[in-house]
């Protein structure tokens, strides 16, 4: 089979802070066939400059306003050239430096070795949550199953994004009418075309924890409702809330 090819595509925008640990973790991967590319929205910091430092390891750096984190991923989506493209954010990492050569060989087990048509179109794996000293916190809440589906996001975003490998000549462009909720629905129309999915059973992304202001909480949850009453329909989604409700009343 031939060589895969990961494209890992960061979005930036005043990242000077945290963006050195997600470089360093894509530079010190033991896979040499990786495209990295810098998606970033005019920062006014330093983020440009550590990208320098990074930049033979670096495909591609491009630094211009944007319509937001959406608009910049897509952005990011007609440079790629890789097999599989992976959405990394400033400030999350590659869990470990043969993060991707055990995806790779996970690939090729699950793959004909005669033939390169066969590849899985999504690959999916576990998320851990990291603190900014890059110490682990706890497993990500919602952790993926062997057999999903697209009909398995009604539980809810089951796989954390940047654990989300997407084959390239499956990814659509993101949603960019949705402020909080593209990567949600973009996994789901990402999954709609294929059957061959390949469960990762190893943490792949360390993803670091983040505060959201209530008001943008709230806004994200009813967005995200009207998303799945898109992809469920109306009743199931109901009906699939009221069971998030009865679980989380248990767990008190």
């Amino acid at each position: 089979m031939k060589n895969i090819k990961f494209t890992i595509i960061t979005v930036t925008y005043n990242a000077g802070f945290t963006l050195e640990r997600t470089l360093r973790s894509v530079a010190e991967q033991t896979y040499p066939h990786i495209e990295h590319i810098i998606i970033d929205g005019a920062s006014k910091d330093n983020t440009l400059e550590i990208a320098q430092i990074h930049g033979k390891h670096l495909a591609k750096v491009v630094s211009e306003p944007d319509k937001g984190l959406y608009d910049a991923m897509n952005k990011g989506l007609l440079l790629a050239t890789g097999d599989y493209i992976c959405f990394l954010n400033a400030g999350d990492k590659l869990h470990s430096t043969d993060t991707l050569e055990r995806i790779n060989d996970n690939i090729q087990m699950s793959c004909d070795s005669s033939s390169s048509t066969n590849l899985p179109g999504v690959l999916y794996g576990h998320t851990n949550i990291v603190d900014n000293d890059e110490r682990f916190i706890a497993p990500r809440r919602l952790s993926p199953h062997d057999g999903l589906t697209w009909k398995s996001f009604k539980e809810g975003m089951l796989v954390c994004h940047q654990a989300f490998y997407a084959r390239r000549d499956l990814c659509p462009k993101y949603n960019t009418d949705f402020r909080f909720s593209a990567d949600f629905d973009w996994c789901i129309r990402v999954m709609k075309q294929t059957h061959h999915l390949l469960h990762l059973p190893f943490p792949i992304a360390d993803y670091l924890q983040e505060g959201m202001t209530t008001q943008n909480h709230r806004a994200s949850l009813i967005e995200r409702f009207r998303l799945m009453c898109q992809h469920y329909g109306v009743f199931t989604t109901i009906v699939q809330h009221l069971w998030f409700v009865i679980r989380a009343i248990i767990r008190k």
